[in-house]
Order: structure tokens, then C-alpha cells, then sequence
């Protein structure tokens, strides 16, 4: 497919027509807002763009000005879904209609052939994301997230969750996948994140939403001591899960943390959030963060007594057709 038609003085270009080399200063300062604005370590997702760049095999667009590369968007398809894994336009350039015209681009190709009937985003970097011109807006639907941190200094002065005697925490260990797939796709049953991501309303979703939590570097290095599972003693099935990784030598990030509904109520999830931020304290993190739906005002308010603060807005975006 030759490059669309140029606009202005910038044209789109197909990422698989793109040598590495000429995405650097792109990737080199995106690498340092996720440190400045996130303390996340960029660089292990910066070197797989690199290593599928290099392959021909990363779909995507890159937008260029002069000959040289000023942003770029990929996307991966898994069914009838597609990922907007990431968008970025180098800071001098930055605007709502250049990130756009890449946003455009890349649902444009998602939606060429009959097989794509949703795409999901959420980039996390983009300013204003509900005040932006929106791309296909007619199949769009937008959810405001927060992304928050806190301290790990006081870790020690969270006190115990009143019922934390009445479950049994234990690492999150192999062989519980199955489990922990299926308490997820019953604690996000009419929940509003499995409106954004689909993966939660199914067991088989969940299952490759666990597989790329723990097998891939998009939301940090998989961190088993500060992942661990709840488990009612009489029945003893899971009740409760949080997931942990490491996203910088100093910050730890909570990639998941749910709670079966019959468990709900009991302090459960909180403790189980205590437990993980004392791990990852223990591993030398000083801070660390999560990601939550505005919507969820509960667990707003949960991660707020854990002593968890905002410190950005972003956007999930969703668009279906058919």
C-alpha cells in the first residue's frame, strides 16, 4: 500500500516501510516523558517496537515532516479486535490534529476489511482526550481513567483489613491461571471495565489478558512476591487476586486487583492491595501506581484510603461498528 496523500507539510507513511533508525529520536522522547511524567521505564516497550520494526512486521503509520519521522501509532488485531498499542508525536510538533490524522489512519486500516469489529485505546499519553476531534466518532465511545500513585515510605502505618483473618493470602503461583481466569470474568460480569476491555467478559479472554500481563513488558516486568491470590478457607476457592509488576527500579505497578462479588465487602481487596504494596516496598520500590475507571467510584475511594493520590487523566477509548 503506497504512503496516503500528503497534507500540508506532513505525510503518513506505512511503519513497514520504515527502517528502526529513523524512529529513534521518536522512541528516545517518548522514553523520557513515561519517566518524567509516570517514573516508568519505557525502554523494554520502546526495544520491541525497535525489534518489529526491524522485522516488517509492525502495523502502523508513521507521520513525517521533512523527511524526518515525528510520531508513529501501531496496532495489532487479535479476531475481531483491534489494539491501538501505542501514539506518540514528538513535542515539537504535538497537536489534537496530528494525533488525530494518526489516530484516523490507523482505524482506517483496522476497519479496511469485514474482520475487524471493535478497537480499543488507551493512551495514556494524549492531552484533552475528550475535547479532541475524535475519528469515527459516530462508532465511539469514550471512559474517563485515572492514573494513581502513592508512596510506599508509610507502607507500615496501613492497618490490617478488620476481616484479614477470615481468608488465607498466598502467592499467586503457576497452576492457579485457571482459577484466577475465572474469578476475573466473574468479578467483571456487568462491570463498567468490561465495556473497555472485552477480555473480562469471558474466562478464555481473561486467560490471555493473565498470559500478557505476566508474559509481556506493556505494563511492567511480572513481579511474583507482590502477586498474590485470597482464598476462602471453607470453600476454598479464590476470592480475591492482585497482580504486581515493576515498572522502574524505584516503582512498582498494580496491573490487576479484583474480588469475587460474594466476597465483596469484606476488606478483602483492601488487604490484599496492603499485602502487595509491602512487597513491592520490600523489593526497594519508594512508590507505586495503578490505573482505575473514573466510573468505579468505590474503588476510587479504596485506593484513596490506601493512601493512593491522582495524578493524571486519561481516556479509554472503544470504537464498534455492526
Amino acid at each position: 500500500m503506497a504512503a496516503l496523500p500528503e497534507a500540508g507539510s506532513f505525510q503518513l507513511v506505512e511503519l513497514d516501510r520504515l527502517r528502526a533508525e529513523e524512529l529513534e529520536a521518536v522512541l528516545e522522547e517518548e522514553t523520557e516523558l513515561w519517566r518524567q511524567v509516570f517514573d516508568w521505564d519505557f525502554r523494554p516497550s520502546a526495544d520491541l517496537v525497535r525489534r518489529f520494526v526491524r522485522m516488517r512486521a509492525l502495523s502502523g503509520w508513521a507521520l513525517a515532516a521533512a523527511g524526518h519521522v515525528i510520531g508513529y501509532s501501531y496496532f495489532v488485531v487479535e479476531d475481531a479486535k483491534g489494539l491501538i498499542g501505542d501514539l506518540y508525536v514528538r513535542s515539537p510538533f504535538r497537536s489534537g490534529e496530528l494525533e488525530s490524522r494518526l489516530l484516523e489512519a490507523v482505524l482506517t486500516s483496522l476497519f479496511a476489511g469485514a474482520q475487524v469489529r471493535r478497537v480499543e485505546a488507551q493512551l495514556m499519553l494524549l492531552e484533552s482526550p475528550f475535547e479532541r476531534p475524535i475519528p469515527y466518532r459516530e462508532l465511539w465511545r469514550g471512559y474517563r481513567r485515572y492514573f494513581m500513585a502513592a508512596e510506599l515510605a508509610g507502607i507500615g502505618r496501613l492497618p490490617r483489613a478488620a476481616s484479614a483473618d477470615q481468608i488465607r493470602v498466598e502467592g499467586f503461583r503457576d497452576g492457579m491461571e485457571e482459577a484466577a481466569a475465572r474469578l476475573i470474568a466473574a468479578a467483571y460480569k456487568g462491570h463498567i471495565d468490561s465495556q473497555i476491555n472485552d477480555q473480562y467478559r469471558s474466562v478464555s479472554g481473561a486467560r490471555r489478558f493473565l498470559a500478557n500481563i505476566v508474559q509481556y513488558p506493556g505494563c511492567g516486568a511480572f513481579y511474583a512476591p507482590a502477586s498474590l491470590v485470597a482464598i476462602d478457607p471453607a470453600s476454598r476457592e479464590l476470592v480475591g487476586l492482585v497482580l504486581a509488576s515493576l515498572v522502574s527500579a524505584r516503582a512498582g505497578h498494580i496491573t490487576q486487583i479484583c474480588t469475587a462479588p460474594e466476597a465483596r465487602g469484606r476488606g478483602v481487596g483492601y488487604e490484599l492491595l496492603r499485602r502487595s504494596m509491602g512487597e513491592l516496598a520490600r523489593a526497594g520500590c519508594t512508590k507505586v501506581s495503578l490505573t482505575v475507571t473514573a466510573a468505579n467510584g468505590r474503588a476510587v475511594q479504596l485506593y484513596q484510603r490506601a493512601g493512593f493520590e491522582i495524578l493524571r487523566s486519561f481516556a479509554a477509548y472503544v470504537w464498534t461498528r455492526g
